[in-house]
């Protein structure tokens, strides 16, 4: 069956390029035991949020901003003024805008209509037949998916050795599922369907008549219906080409999405031919916004610059001044937002102590095997390859590793025996009394989890002195940290202690790869404690005082409490320091949780914030990084005494420390880009939650041990659950663009944005926005988009007019 007489496509090849870049146009995520924020318009970074709009519109239905009525309610509070909607209303396209403020204030009130995706043969056939084809396939993919991703909870394993179309095709052929619904002949359709997934894709391509011009959304349109499932053979695909390889997954999947298009074509053709046809011709037609879709970019435009405004006034506000003199205690935490909460707490208790915000893998990219285990974490940002290996324990642990590996296999043999079909009736029966009293102190939250307390990490293989004295000087310069030492110099990492929740390691630390942070911080506390890196210092320019001891801390996010590891570094001399700067953190974790009680749904005190992280009906343990809206690498006097809100991600750097800019470099094109991942996944999970939020935690369920599904099947849900960003009555997460403050020459910046054009996409087509800080650390100077800069009304520069300072 042929739909059309002639399917015109330029090369055999171009097929294969339609096909990859459909691939890359959907965004990676990552497994539940490594989960980290990814943005989910990766793909669609070098183009605008109006054109993205209509893309989104086209292929899946759903908005990239938030309904009229929330910017309209921001307009009638004030929050939106008719300077904001004046200014984001000139940098739209003449052709498209409304005529004035006035005209854009009165589309604010008014309902576009509702969002239509182009209809796929499977929506296309459930209108014809009354069956939910969309439903029944997303529930035998995902059937498939979770058996064949399997990462170890399925008590029996599918088998492994397959690419991902051919271990379909070995399933779909025995599965009578459709044809019991009504799709007669589906597995014959499956069986004779060609054996190479490239294969398929063509014949599918050339049976539905589908020429390359509708290809590029038609296939994104395959991918996006298939949910979180083709975002995670994405991530494959991504890991694969860090390692320098590849996978074919995602677009199997694109072969196997139009086997079912194509099997419902012919079963319904007689009916639904021309509106086919009809939707062939709006794939084919070129992706442009509409008036809607730029009305709704310059409201979202408007509202990301009522924000600006109020940082602007926030940065212009007196600053506290810093004492010079030598700091009572320095902490260095991760830049993320609950940090900001923080380190302002431990600077009201004790104004003599400095606190420092850097990325939380400390410059120390580490593929980490913990204690008794032989499984690599990724404890690094997703954008980099491992540097170096890493273990904990030693030659000294020997006994104790293997005795808890046998505890370790003794406990997921009782695991299994307890679910497996033979065993697990039996199990409940007779055991089930003997687990009253775990159940009643788990439902009661009595037990307390501790904090990872494995043995000291190490290298493995060792780092010869000058990679570790390298390593030591380029986080010191990083962190702008080269001069007026403490005795103790505590280096916090961070994570969250919370229970019964699958997405336990998205509140862990993003440039960690999803786990916590206390890994990291240990190793580069000890490499600054080595005597010999020490001596390798002088040299560079850098002493450390004899007296300065550095101790790896873990920052608990939920419950704001910090451990410290001294026992990794052993010093006599200073065990009254560590004594007085527990007893400040104690002081200022009681302040930090005062104030993030106030934002949490039944937060009842300070002391409440314990028991909601070992609540396992609790659904919102802490908000994450809800609300963040900036990023400012600057130095800390900048903002210190100045409440950001937990909005705001804070990196330390002083430009006159970085004669070449390559801290700067490194601060826009990894720091920044990660920062922009956690927030455009806040952003997504918020304006369109049905394809990029991960939905109702009270209603998820773990499938292959890598993501989660809405009941008991169907797509894979990615993104933040509707529990991350709301709570239960109101947003808790304004969905704006992250403004990017930097105290630096714009010359420099320049400079930088020109030689990553990855990175300057997502300046110049405002997925963030980027602020040049003067001397008095002031938003002077906003970046205009193509290299070019603008001065801000009242921050000290008279003309408003772009310049060039490449």
């Amino acid at each position: 069956m042929t739909n059309q007489a002639t399917t015109i496509w330029p090369a055999p090849s171009a097929l294969n390029i339609a096909a990859d870049q459909a691939a890359r146009a959907i965004p990676p995520v990552w497994p539940l035991a490594s989960s980290v924020a990814v943005n989910p318009y990766l793909g669609q970074a070098s183009e605008t949020l109006a054109m993205v709009g209509a893309r989104m519109q086209r292929i899946a239905g759903q908005p990239v901003t938030m309904a009229r009525s929330w910017y309209q309610a921001k307009i009638a509070s004030g929050t939106i003024s008719d300077t904001d909607l004046a200014q984001a209303l000139a940098l739209a396209s003449p052709a498209l805008r409304p005529a004035s403020v006035a005209a854009l204030k009165a589309a604010a009130q008014q309902t576009p209509p509702a969002m239509r995706a182009v209809p796929t043969i499977a929506d296309l056939a459930a209108a014809a037949s009354g069956i939910d084809w969309p439903g029944l396939i997303a529930e035998r993919f995902g059937a498939w998916a979770g058996g064949y991703f399997d990462e170890g909870q399925a008590l029996w394993a599918a088998p492994r050795g397959f690419g991902a179309y051919a271990a379909w095709r070995a399933v779909a052929t025995h599965d009578l599922t459709p044809e019991i619904i009504g799709l007669t002949g589906f597995a014959v359709h499956v069986s004779r369907a060609p054996e190479r997934a490239a294969d398929a894709l063509a014949d599918a391509v050339q049976q539905l008549g589908l020429p390359a011009q509708a290809a590029q959304t038609y296939l994104h349109q395959m991918l996006m219906s298939l949910g979180g499932w083709a975002q995670y053979a994405r991530y494959l695909l991504w890991q694969a080409e860090l390692a320098g390889t590849s996978d074919a997954a995602v677009t199997d999947f694109l072969s196997i999405r139009l086997i079912w298009e194509t099997a419902l074509y012919n079963r319904y053709a007689d009916q639904i031919a021309d509106q086919w046809r009809a939707a062939i011709a709006a794939h084919a037609a070129p992706v442009a916004p509409d008036a809607d879709h730029v009305i709704n970019a310059i409201l979202q435009e408007a509202a990301d610059r009522a924000a600006q405004r109020d940082l602007a006034q926030l940065l212009a506000a007196p600053q506290t001044d810093i004492s010079a003199a030598r700091p009572a205690l320095q902490a260095a935490f991760c830049i993320d937002v609950r940090s900001e909460v923080y380190r302002r707490a431990l600077e009201s208790v004790i104004p003599a102590i400095q606190t420092l915000g850097f990325a939380g893998f400390f410059g120390l990219t580490a593929s980490h095997r913990r204690f008794a285990s032989d499984v690599h974490e990724l404890r690094l940002p997703v954008l980099l390859n491992p540097g170096l290996t890493t273990t904990s324990g030693g030659p000294a642990d020997a006994d104790n590793d293997l005795s808890s590996r046998y505890k370790a296999r003794a406990k997921r043999a009782w695991g299994r025996f307890k679910l497996a079909a033979v065993s697990s009736f039996a199990f409940v029966e007779a055991t089930g009394p003997v687990y009253v009293g775990k159940l009643v102190s788990d439902a009661l939250g009595l037990n307390a989890r501790p904090a990872p307390n494995d043995p000291a990490p190490r290298p493995d293989p060792a780092l010869d002195l000058d990679t570790r004295t390298a390593a030591a000087e380029t986080v010191l310069r990083a962190m702008s940290l080269t001069s007026n030492f403490a005795r103790l110099v505590v280096v916090a990492g961070h994570g969250a202690n919370v229970v019964n929740n699958p997405h336990a390691s998205g509140l862990h630390c993003g440039a960690c790869g999803g786990y916590s942070g206390e890994v990291n911080a240990r190793l580069l506390a000890a490499i600054l404690n080595d005597a010999d890196v020490r001596s390798g210092l002088v040299p560079k320019g850098i002493t450390l005082p004899q007296d300065t001891l550095f101790v790896a801390g873990l920052h608990d996010t939920t419950t704001d409490t910090v451990t410290l590891y001294a026992q990794d570094c052993p010093s006599p001399q200073h065990q009254a320091d560590i004594a007085q700067a527990s007893a400040w953190f104690s002081a200022a974790g009681v302040i930090s949780r005062g104030e993030r009680a106030l934002r949490l749904p039944r937060g009842a005190g300070e002391a409440s914030l314990a028991r909601r992280s070992r609540d396992w009906a609790e659904v919102r343990p802490e908000w994450a990084l809800a609300g963040c809206k900036a990023f400012i690498a600057a130095p800390r006097r900048r903002t210190s005494g100045k409440s950001l809100d937990g909005r705001a991600f804070l990196h330390d750097y002083d430009w006159k420390l970085d004669s070449s800019f390559g801290v700067l470099e490194l601060i826009l094109t990894a720091p920044v880009v990660v920062a922009s991942w956690i927030s455009l996944q806040y952003y997504g999970s918020t304006v369109a939650p049905d394809v990029f939020g991960g939905g109702n935690k009270l209603l998820h369920n773990v499938t292959g041990g890598i993501g989660v599904v809405e009941g008991n099947g169907g797509v894979m849900r990615p993104g933040l659950p509707w529990q991350s960003v709301h709570d239960g009555e109101a947003y808790i997460h304004d969905p704006l663009r992250l403004s990017v403050c930097v105290e630096a020459p714009r010359e420099a910046m320049t400079a930088i944005l020109a030689r990553h054009d990855g990175v300057r996409a997502l300046f110049d087509n405002r997925w963030l926005h980027l602020f040049a800080l003067d001397e008095a650390g002031a938003m002077a100077w906003r970046y205009a988009g193509d290299l070019t800069w603008e001065a801000m009304s009242g921050a000290g520069q008279q003309a408003a007019q772009a310049e060039l300072v490449a």
